[in-house]
């Protein structure tokens, strides 16, 4: 059988046990349930702080590890099910469970329910926290620190329109990997935006044009396109802000950007990137 190696739990000397019977290996792990404790971690393809940035987990994300050495955890995210190397020190018991998660692109975490104090980290869209309790205008976070209530939101809440949700990452710069408003990449603007809306995306671009919505006709004057609509290429993503607008994060601004779709096609096209792949459409999207 072929695997996806991204989102199958298996190496060289380990597999998860529950791939026992579908793949050989020296040893099989049940795992241990761990979750993300700092604001954001690097989902690394080897331990090592210099190797490649696949993708990142956030805050209060669960997480089966399988393996750990030397200040790397191997495991596979809950969310997305991407496999990699995290470091152990973004790990936890999952011990306080999220009731909250953040609303806004940014938050400060600060020492005091005081604005004045110098802010201990910031956490990220969609991150999940544990409200020990509200005082004042502030929350206390379970794992110390609070945050600016109105920040937060119900681990239920939906966002009406997903793409509003991107248009707020328009100019955050692009990284490979990258999850939050101080770097993202094509899929993961998709991905953060859409679980915003309280729709389960895969993390990389051939996923989510195999998953997502239906397939929309591509016509040579790419006419009879709308808001919401997902334009694809081999290996890149944007969303349609209108019929005639994408927003996507791209390298060619380096960062997240809004410029005419045939414009961008024609570029994408001219760098040898190839021609559009697909236009896909989701259930329910903005008119």
């Amino acid at each position: 059988m072929d695997f996806d190696k991204r989102i199958t739990p298996v190496r060289a000397d380990l597999a998860d046990e529950r791939l026992r019977g579908q793949i050989e290996a020296p040893r099989y792990s049940a795992g241990a349930i761990k979750r993300v404790i700092a604001p954001a971690a690097p989902l690394r393809r080897h331990p090592a702080p210099d190797a490649p940035l696949d993708t990142e987990a956030l805050m209060g994300e669960r997480v089966i590890i399988h393996d750990e050495e030397e200040g790397w955890a191997w495991g596979q995210l809950q969310t997305d099910g991407y496999v990699g190397y995290l470091p152990s020190a973004a790990l936890g018991e999952p011990s306080a469970k999220p009731d909250r998660r953040i609303a806004v692109l940014r938050t400060f975490v600060y020492p005091g329910p005081d604005l004045k104090l110098p802010p201990s980290a910031f956490l990220s869209l969609n991150a999940a926290v544990a409200i020990a309790a509200f005082e004042g205008d502030y929350a206390r976070l379970a794992s110390g620190g609070f945050v600016f209530a109105e920040h937060l939101t119900g681990l239920d809440a939906r966002e009406p329109d997903f793409v509003a949700v991107a248009e707020r990452f328009l100019g955050a710069p692009y990284l490979w990997g990258g999850k939050t408003s101080l770097g993202l990449d094509c899929s993961g603007l998709i991905q953060v935006s859409l679980a915003a809306a309280g729709i389960a995306a895969p993390r990389d671009t051939d996923m989510q044009e195999a998953a997502l919505g239906r397939p929309i006709a591509v016509t040579p004057d790419l006419k009879g396109l709308r808001r919401g609509d997902l334009v694809f290429w081999k290996g890149h993503v944007g969303v349609l802000l209108d019929g005639g607008r994408l927003l996507h994060a791209n390298g060619n601004h380096m960062l997240v950007a809004v410029e005419p779709l045939r414009v961008a096609a024609d570029r994408i096209l001219k760098k040898g990137y190839g021609p559009i792949t697909s236009i896909r459409r989701l259930p329910g999207a903005p008119e």
